[in-house]
């Protein structure tokens, strides 16, 4: 699988995530300066976490806008996969990639811990590697984080099973104190309506090696390099 992860001005979790895919594809991914108006030939466009532009206006607003954005949308509605995580989830949304918003907290508190996530729906380029409902652990670390969308929009993604990821506690139960950030029907991650699109909040790319913790996070990563 060839990859590409495009890197801005603040961003901070693209070597986890380079190191992170080179491990499970035994290729390392392409990175592309947001300056860039084309990408590679790949099969995995990836918006990693950070805090681009330092999260001014809205976070990722101003990156949604980056020279290198229309090439992404364009190859996202070709059907090339793309995954955005933390402030890549931001950007997806601030483009229309995804639907809803990002706000911030609703403790208005920076949140940096591991969290628990059910995964919904396996039946995903993205989850085909977990069993359904199954709770996996993986870090958060963002200020805005609380998944908003119209209710009519949280019906739709409901009835489409593109709601994959909530978040939980150990035993998998949907509980408030549960959800770090306020995220409406404790949402953690979602998709578009073709599917190669995910956003989501937390950090897998994080918890994919033993040494750093834990290996709840590879089967995403395996999941898309099967499905590529």
């Amino acid at each position: 699988m060839k990859s590409a992860i495009v890197l801005f001005p603040g961003t901070n979790r693209e070597r986890d995530m380079a190191a992170t895919l080179k491990r499970v594809t035994g290729k390392a991914p392409e990175i592309v300066w947001h300056g860039e108006t084309r990408l590679p030939e790949v099969d995995l466009i990836v918006l990693p976490g950070g805090f681009s532009y330092g999260d001014y206006l809205r976070c990722g607003a101003i990156a949604a806008n980056s020279p290198i954005m229309p090439d992404v949308i364009a190859r996202a509605n070709a059907g090339t996969f793309v995954l955005g995580v933390c402030n890549g989830f931001q950007m997806l949304t601030e483009t229309g990639l995804l639907p809803g918003a990002l706000m911030r907290n609703a403790n208005l508190q920076f949140v940096c811990r591991d969290v628990h996530l059910k995964v919904e729906n396996t039946q995903t380029p993205f989850t085909s590697a977990y069993e359904p409902g199954q709770v996996i652990r993986v870090p958060v670390a963002h200020g805005d984080g609380n998944y908003f969308a119209d209710e009519k929009t949280l019906d739709a993604l409901e009835d489409s099973g593109r709601v994959v990821l909530r978040y939980c506690d150990e035993k998998g139960a949907l509980t408030q104190t549960a959800n770090p950030n306020g995220s409406q029907r404790n949402i953690a991650g979602i998709l578009n309506e073709a599917g190669n699109v995910l956003g989501l909040m937390p950090h897998p790319e994080d918890m994919t090696d033993a040494r750093l913790g834990g290996t709840d996070g590879l089967g995403l990563f395996e999941s898309i390099a099967a499905a590529a």
